[in-house]
């Protein structure tokens, strides 16, 4: 029996349609992103349930490590039954456990409900980067997972100015956000069901370099495995670097605003002003670079500049940290320099990502990325253990320049990743005898020209 939302194209969708189809899936990463978000009640929280915020942090660090299981799962299953199939469900069952959630009464009720909400969260969002991958071809793929990224930062802005308008006129209550987030969730799922489709599987197994230029890379002689992927070191590459990549971006997304306030001794609402320059200059960067990545195809020169730039700019902030002292517009600026590198960086990361594992089983996208959202909700785990101690026995500026050392150890990993460094330029290709399954030899497309054979040649496939 077909769900009637579960639509699957048998032909690749052009101009506008594939469009629709694209921001209905940066969408459903903005609301599941959204429904995350509990910064913004956390003091209220904290006072209704007398919470301590080691306790607190338990309660967190319990959700992400339930998200980054959840992770894992729905990345192998939207591989196998599809996208659009668990997306629309998932997120009706989200809104669901928003709705639990404001019906606890104790710690222990709320932790139950906060890891029920983060892991069915988690396998929603599971399915949003390979749509994005399925339906943005090569030429435009890191835009489009700009856009992408848009989703988990739009919904820190989008929380905080609910939160702001809302709240008063509940009295504070907590509560209220989470029935906001529900009804937001229920509404925004009937719309993406009526506007999203799913590749069919033969088409999601191409590779797709413009809307109508795509090729073949593996017969669908059998059901692809995870193994497949991690039998090629750019893989691991990817994997171990990203991971070291991620230690100051979630560093700055968790402890952001508590770092600059405790080492510079100012108030919250001039340290959210600081973060939201990083923010605003990060979303920026993100498309901008991400449209001339794809202009000139390339990745790795990106992904080196930002990375060796935001070292630059993060290692000046960790100077400033050493006088314990600075102006608000220069810490401002700082920061700006440090979320615009970071973009400059993590879109064109994103696009090679998706390709060099799409050259080698492009059924194996879901799977991917799912490995990829354990890491970033595995890396949120760690460092929300681990960066306390540290700070408590050393300082913000002894962690901040762990995370440096990691983003240096990341840039040697760039060299493994594949693709070519200059325009023009030729990335390794992995050779057929490399696939665990041989190339499937492509039916000649529209544009390519006719063959003509010299006389008395006979022409042989």
């Amino acid at each position: 029996m077909r769900l009637p939302y579960a639509r699957e194209l048998d032909e690749y969708p052009t101009g506008s349609k594939r469009i629709k189809i694209l921001a209905m899936a940066v969408l459903a990463v903005l609301i599941g992103s959204y429904e995350a978000q509990i910064a913004p009640v956390v003091p209220l929280l904290l006072d209704d349930f007398d919470m301590s915020l080691s306790t607190y942090g338990m309660v967190s660090g319990a959700g992400a490590l339930s998200g980054a299981i959840a992770s894992i799962i729905g990345g192998r299953l939207v591989d196998v039954v599809g996208r659009v199939k668990l997306l629309v469900p998932l997120m009706m069952v989200t809104a669901l456990c928003c709705f639990a959630m404001t019906l606890t009464d104790s710690v222990g009720e709320f932790l139950v409900a906060r890891i029920a909400l983060a892991f069915v969260d988690g396998m929603a969002i599971a399915g949003t980067a390979p749509l994005v991958r399925d339906f943005s071809p090569r030429m435009g793929r890191a835009q489009a997972f700009g856009f992408w990224t848009w989703g988990p930062v739009g919904a820190s802005f989008l929380a905080a100015g609910v939160a702001a308008w809302t709240l008063p006129m509940f009295d504070d209550e907590w509560r209220s956000q989470f029935i906001i987030m529900g009804v937001v969730s229920l509404i925004v799922s009937v719309v993406i069901a009526a506007n999203i489709a799913d590749l069919s599987p033969e088409l999601r197994a191409r590779i797709q370099q413009t809307e109508e230029s795509a090729k073949q890379v593996v017969a669908d002689t059998g059901p692809p495995h995870m193994r497949d992927l991690f039998a090629h070191r750019h893989v691991w590459a990817h994997v171990v670097g990203i991971s070291l990549w991620l230690v100051l971006y979630i560093t700055l997304v968790l402890y952001g605003q508590t770092m600059l306030a405790h080492t510079f001794e100012i108030s919250a609402a001039k340290a959210s002003s600081i973060m939201s320059a990083f923010w605003i200059l990060n979303l920026g960067s993100l498309i901008v670079v991400g449209r001339l990545s794809d202009r000139l195809q390339l990745r790795k020169p990106f992904v080196v500049g930002g990375t060796l730039a935001t070292i630059a700019a993060a290692g000046y902030l960790a100077v400033l940290m050493g006088r314990e002292s600075a102006s608000v517009p220069e810490l401002m600026i700082t920061g700006g320099l440090i979320g615009a590198s970071m973009g400059v960086a993590y879109c064109p990361w994103m696009a090679a990502y998706s390709e060099d594992t799409e050259d080698i089983d492009p059924r194996l996208q879901g799977t991917a990325w799912g490995i990829f959202g354990f890491l970033t909700k595995g890396m949120a785990v760690i460092a929300l253990i681990i960066v306390p101690h540290v700070v408590e026995a050393g300082s913000w500026q002894i962690w901040l320049l762990v995370a440096l050392v990691c983003l240096a150890l990341f840039i040697p990993a760039v060299f493994l990743f594949k693709g070519p460094w200059r325009r023009g330029g030729t990335g390794q290709e992995l050779p057929a005898d490399t696939l665990r399954r041989g190339p499937l030899p492509r039916p000649p497309l529209e544009e390519d020209p006719p063959v003509d054979a010299p006389a008395g040649l006979e022409v042989r496939d």
